[in-house]
């Protein structure tokens, strides 16, 4: 019995240890990749010892599962989860894509999206890391076609070609992301917002859902 509250506090303490760990990891990944995520680069980002993130993450693979990890769960509580107070269709979508530029925009990772920057990282590898990355951008693009998908069923859209719409929306929140961060300008981000107002309005979207993605610059 008396060794319950020593485990205790060692469970609490590593657990602590590792979200320390995991927020300069996600840093560091948006700006390096995942490539340059090493046991020996992040202990110098985030003053921990090699020995003790070795010993969270077991190895350079597990340090980068965990990391994706990590950023997937930032990226469904900034973005997903407040864009679930509006009702499914055009509305929750233009939540998504209001919230995904804000996210960008306001350097929640060091390096603009998380995603954006490990992705170009991983695109032409294989193996478990890649696989967390194309899972994580799999789900998010079919929860866009998703919601695109339920607002032509309840009429809010018409739309010839769903998938088509869901890439160009896509396409412009990741170029905001990458002009963005190259030119070190936040207007890219409110040029994408007024196009995908205006691919939304062209298909018969409500204003006022519309207007969920003005953004103040």
């Amino acid at each position: 019995m008396s060794e319950s509250p020593i485990l205790d506090g060692r469970r609490v303490r590593g657990d602590a240890s590792r979200r320390v760990v995991l927020h300069s990891a996600t840093n560091l990944a948006s700006v390096e990749g995942l490539d340059g995520l090493t046991i020996g680069r992040l202990a110098a980002a985030s003053g921990s010892s090699k020995s003790s993130i070795a010993t969270l993450f077991r190895s350079k693979e597990g340090l980068q599962l965990a990391t994706i990890e990590a950023a997937r769960e930032i990226f469904l509580a900034r973005i997903v989860e407040p864009a679930r107070a509006e009702p499914r269709g055009v509305r929750r979508l233009a939540a998504l894509l209001r919230h995904s530029l804000l996210y960008s925009k306001d350097r929640v990772f060091t390096g603009g999206c998380f995603f954006a920057a490990t992705s170009a990282d991983v695109d032409s590898k294989t193996g478990p890391v890649t696989d967390a990355v194309r899972a994580a951008l799999t789900d998010w693009h079919g929860y866009i076609e998703a919601q695109l998908r339920h607002a032509i069923a309840v009429g809010e859209i018409a739309v010839d070609d769903v998938d088509v719409l869901a890439f160009e929306l896509v396409a412009l929140n990741e170029e905001a992301n990458s002009r963005s961060l190259l030119l070190d300008d936040e207007r890219p981000y409110a040029l994408a917002a007024a196009a995908m107002r205006g691919r939304l309005r062209a298909v018969g979207a409500p204003d006022d859902a519309v207007a969920l993605l003005d953004l103040e610059m």
